[in-house]
């Protein structure tokens, strides 16, 4: 993606103990709310999909009073991936839509708008108990009507929580910023977001999809 500062390779390896160590660390820190993510592993056929469900688990088996939220890569649009996280019971499936779809072959090239929301509605639909959550950046060259139709798409998908963020360059390679939007702006986006019947949306120029995570379902 043209905004991410993440190295891409080919992994060497698939640590199938890496679940048990993560759930170790977060009964050692006593954790009360866990966001578990990975980088892509397109490499796999299912996209890393069972280690996020083997996580849940052990993370389970320790503590099964720990908020678990699996922010999840697009699977390639594989609902059989996303049937076997949500299979695992987390608290919160997230994926992040992050830009509006006609930026998506400039920002997202390797990705789909219409697969990344369907991938959110299918975890709706498999478990209405899980809360969904996606996030956006803004400041990438998005319409405000745009962001509105994102706002739509997220309703008729089922989401529950939305981030909204400023983009932040990591380096001069990665996409330029177009704008830097005001507090105001933001907090008119969250109004609207709310008004429109998203649950939770957590708006301003810092807010990350982590921000704040063990309250945005309080």
């Amino acid at each position: 993606c043209a905004f991410c500062a993440v190295t891409s390779g080919r992994p060497t390896e698939y640590d199938l103990l890496e679940p048990s160590r993560v759930a170790a660390a977060i009964a050692d820190l006593k954790l009360r709310h866990a966001v578990i993510t990975s980088v892509d592993r397109d490499d796999l056929k299912d996209g890393g999909a069972m280690i996020f469900a083997e996580t849940v688990r052990e993370i389970r088996k320790l503590d099964s009073n720990v908020k678990v939220e699996l922010l999840t890569p697009d699977f390639q649009g594989s609902l059989d991936s996303v049937k076997t996280v949500i299979g695992a019971g987390p608290d919160i499936f997230s994926h992040n839509i992050e830009t509006v779809r006609r930026l998506y072959p400039l920002i997202r090239f390797k990705s789909d708008y219409t697969v990344s929301f369907g991938l959110l509605k299918a975890a709706k639909g498999m478990d209405g108990g899980i809360f969904v959550k996606t996030g956006i950046m803004l400041g990438l060259g998005e319409e405000t009507d745009e962001v509105l139709e994102l706002m739509h798409h997220a309703v008729d998908a089922g989401v529950d929580i939305l981030t909204i963020g400023q983009y932040l360059r990591p380096s001069p390679k990665h996409a330029e910023i177009k704008k830097y939007y005001t507090p105001s702006e933001f907090t008119e986006f969250g109004e609207i977001g709310r008004r429109l019947g998203i649950r939770w949306v957590f708006s301003g120029p810092l807010v990350r999809s982590s921000y704040h995570a063990e309250q945005q379902v309080g």
